[in-house]
Parts: structure tokens; C-alpha cells; sequence
């Protein structure tokens, strides 16, 4: 059977990507650099997040302006994210995330002026320097940190939650000491550049030692075609509609059924601070042999059950619902750990991480922007709640496709061996 094939004119054997330059140092700096851009991966959205209903009141924007501003991180996500293939070959992964980085705290600084014009306009700066930021860290991971894909990403996706929760928590209070929500929001930018200090040791490293082989080139798109590409876009698709609808909303729900600024914000931080142990625990278990699947099972229920609490359950009840929407939002490095994996080498896995993360939130950018939108045309949060369970219930079906091909392969000692990633020519 005709396979399709993910590059044209490739030989048979395709060339290895060429290997970096490790050393203890860099494996040092490496590591810093991650902790460093994780605390920056969801901190300038839950801060936002956090801020909306404050944002909305001073600047004076109205409903339509209110339902766009959540999505557009989603929706740069999609249009940056797309880019990052080309960008990395042009640039190298170092130059790419440390340029990436540079955007993103462009943005989140600009923010800080106090107009519905500057917020726009420093969300999609920003939010774009975190797309290409998103699509390169599992093939910086799988560049620097081979032999420790699924630590690498655990330790990233928990600085990202962390740098979220502390985010979320302390931000409401912030803007209060600076007398202004956009000052507040604006402040997260100081952490990005952190961020780029951070990493620039990695990036003028690699500089210093470019390879002399060019890296082969893989075309994302055709991986739509193949089971390993089409699934993870579609498990990627649904987690990340359900993830950054809740993101984006859940303090302003809270808001509007009376919960003060600063305790909506408290359970936004529960909820984030609940998904760091959840992530860690979900890795763990996913990485037992068969075990992948009821770890999908675990994360995805775990959201259904969330949802219903926000259907359901009273404003009082609150931190019911953070902790199983906390525990949900876990599954999103089971996810990336999956990328970090699949293909022989770094190129083929930034393919994969480019369609899987462009499609995926090109159409979540739907959650969140569908959602305000319900909100402002029925004066509840009901309708945009039940859509959003039917989509968590979907995701369970979507978790189960996902682990078929995963686990039936089998080595010596009942260890589960990854498939090759399908669609690129051997």
C-alpha cells in the first residue's frame, strides 16, 4: 500500500539531524532557560484572564471587544504557530524561541498602556512570540535533552503551570498597589524578560557551534494525512478549546455570580496550582506499560466532572470545580510528551508540533471566543457550559483513538515501544 509521505524527493535514508554541542554547562543554562520560558508559557494569559473583568470596566471596551481579546491567543497560536517550521530552518531552534521570546515580552510590556487599542495590540505581539515558543520547546527538548524527553517536559510544563498559578494569584492585588489593571498586566513582561536574559547564553552557544550539515527539510502539512499526524492534531485540537475556554472565562464566570476580583482569582490559582501535581502524576502513570490510556481516561473524566460543577454547583462551591478543572488541565503534558517522541529526529518532530499546534488552536480559538459570544447573546453562562461538556466528553472518545497505537507494540520486558511516526518516508 502507497504510503504518504511527509517531504518530497527524500532519499530512502533520510540524513540524521545534526547533533548539538552538549556540555555540562550547556546542559546547565539549558535547563534554566526552560524553567525561565515555562513560567512565561500561560502567565500573560491567566494574568489577563484575572484582569478582564477590571480591564473591561476601566478601559470601557464593549462585548464584542470583550469575546475577541481571549481569542486572540488561541488564534495567534494557529497563525504564528505555522510559521515556526520555516522560521527554525531559517533562524536554528535557539535564535527562533530567544527572537520569540523578545516578541513576547514586547507585547506583555505593551499592554501596560491604559487603551483597548495597546491591549489589542500587545496581546498579538506577544501572544505570537509564545506561539513560535510553544512549537519549538519539544524540539529544543528533543535537541538538548534526548534522553530525557519526558523530565524535560515535565519540568517545563509544571514552570508553566507554577508561573501561571503564582501569576493568577498575585495579580488582582498588583494592580490594586499600581492603581491600574493595564499596570498590572503590563508588569508580566518584566518576567519575559527574564526569560530572554535567560536564554541567551543558549542562543549565542549555538551561534558559536553551528552545524556545517543543514537540516532536512519535513513539510507539516501532509502529516494531516497520516494516523499518527491527524490523531495528535485532533487530541491537541480538543484539549486546547477546552483548556483556554476555562482559562479564559473561569474568574470572569465566578465574577459575574458574585465572586469578588481577588477570590476568583484565588480559585484560577487553585485551579492552576492543582494541574502542576496533576501533570506530574499523569506523566507518571502514562509511562507505565498499557498505562497511557487510563491516564487520558483520568484527566479527561476529570474535566467532565469540572464542567458539570460549573453547570451545577454554587459560587461557594468554587473550589470543587478548580480542582477537578486543575487535575484536567494536566493532560496537556501527556500531550507533549507524545510530540517530543514521535519522529526519528528533531525536524520530524517539529513538523508534527507545527500542524498539531497551528490547526489545534486555529479551531480552539472557537472556545473561547464562542463562548463570550453566548455569553453576551443569552445573558448566561448555561448554553456556552453545556457545549463546553459535550466537547470534554469528546475528549474521552478522542483519548481513546489517540493510545490505540501505543499500546500494542511491544519490546523485551512488557516495555511499550513508539511506533515511527507515520507519513514520513523511512
Amino acid at each position: 500500500m502507497k504510503r504518504t509521505t511527509a517531504a518530497s524527493a527524500r532519499p530512502a535514508t533520510a540524513p540524521a539531524t545534526p547533533q548539538r554541542v552538549r556540555t555540562r554547562t550547556v546542559a546547565v543554562f539549558g535547563t534554566v532557560a526552560i524553567v525561565l520560558i515555562g513560567l512565561n508559557l500561560r502567565a500573560g494569559i491567566s494574568g489577563a484572564s484575572a484582569l478582564f473583568h477590571d480591564l473591561q470596566a476601566v478601559l470601557g471596551y464593549g462585548a464584542f471587544v470583550a469575546a475577541i481579546v481571549p481569542s486572540v491567543p488561541t488564534l495567534c497560536f494557529a497563525v504564528a504557530g505555522a510559521a515556526t517550521s520555516w522560521l527554525t530552518r531559517r533562524l536554528g531552534v535557539e535564535k527562533a524561541i530567544l527572537l520569540s521570546l523578545v516578541m513576547l515580552a514586547g507585547g506583555l510590556l505593551l499592554r501596560g498602556v491604559p487603551t483597548t487599542g495597546m491591549l489589542v495590540a500587545g496581546t498579538v505581539i506577544g501572544m505570537s512570540g509564545l506561539a513560535v515558543c510553544n512549537v519549538a520547546m519539544p524540539t529544543f527538548i528533543r535537541e538538548y535533552f534526548a534522553d530525557r524527553t519526558s523530565l524535560m517536559t515535565a519540568l517545563y510544563t509544571m514552570t508553566m503551570t507554577t508561573g501561571a498559578t503564582v501569576t493568577s494569584v498575585l495579580i488582582v492585588p498588583l494592580a490594586l498597589q499600581l492603581g491600574s489593571p493595564s499596570a498590572g498586566l503590563g508588569s508580566i513582561g518584566i518576567l519575559a524578560l527574564a526569560a530572554c536574559l535567560g536564554f541567551l547564553p543558549i542562543a549565542l552557544h549555538a551561534h558559536r557551534h553551528a552545524p556545517t550539515v543543514k537540516a532536512m527539510h519535513v513539510s507539516p502539512w501532509p502529516l494531516l494525512r497520516t494516523r499518527t499526524g491527524l490523531l495528535i492534531t485532533v487530541g491537541f485540537t480538543v484539549q486546547a478549546l477546552l483548556a483556554y475556554s476555562v482559562l479564559s472565562w473561569f474568574p470572569y464566570m465566578l465574577a459575574t455570580q458574585g465572586v469578588s476580583a481577588s477570590q476568583g482569582g484565588l480559585m484560577f490559582g487553585l485551579m492552576q496550582l492543582v494541574s502542576v501535581p496533576a501533570g506530574m502524576v499523569l506523566i507518571a502513570i502514562g509511562a507505565r506499560p498499557h498505562m497511557l490510556r487510563p491516564a487520558f481516561y483520568l484527566a479527561s473524566v476529570s474535566t467532565v466532572v469540572g464542567v458539570l460543577g460549573m453547570l451545577l454547583l454554587p459560587a461557594n462551591l468554587a473550589p470543587v470545580t478548580a480542582v477537578f478543572l486543575g487535575f484536567g488541565l494536566g493532560i496537556f503534558p501527556l500531550i507533549m510528551v507524545m510530540i517530543s517522541r514521535s519522529g526519528r529526529n528533531s525536524t520530524e518532530t517539529t513538523a508534527l508540533s507545527t500542524v498539531a499546534q497551528s490547526v489545534g488552536y486555529l479551531l480552539a480559538t472557537a472556545g473561547p471566543f464562542g463562548m463570550g459570544l453566548l455569553h453576551s447573546a443569552t445573558g448566561s453562562w448555561t448554553l456556552p457550559l453545556v457545549l463546553l461538556l459535550a466537547v470534554a466528553a469528546g475528549q474521552v472518545v478522542v483519548g481513546h483513538l489517540l493510545t490505540v497505537r501505543v499500546m500494542k507494540p511491544q519490546a523485551a520486558g512488557g516495555q511499550v515501544v513508539e511506533p515511527p511516526l507515520e507519513g514520513v518516508q523511512r
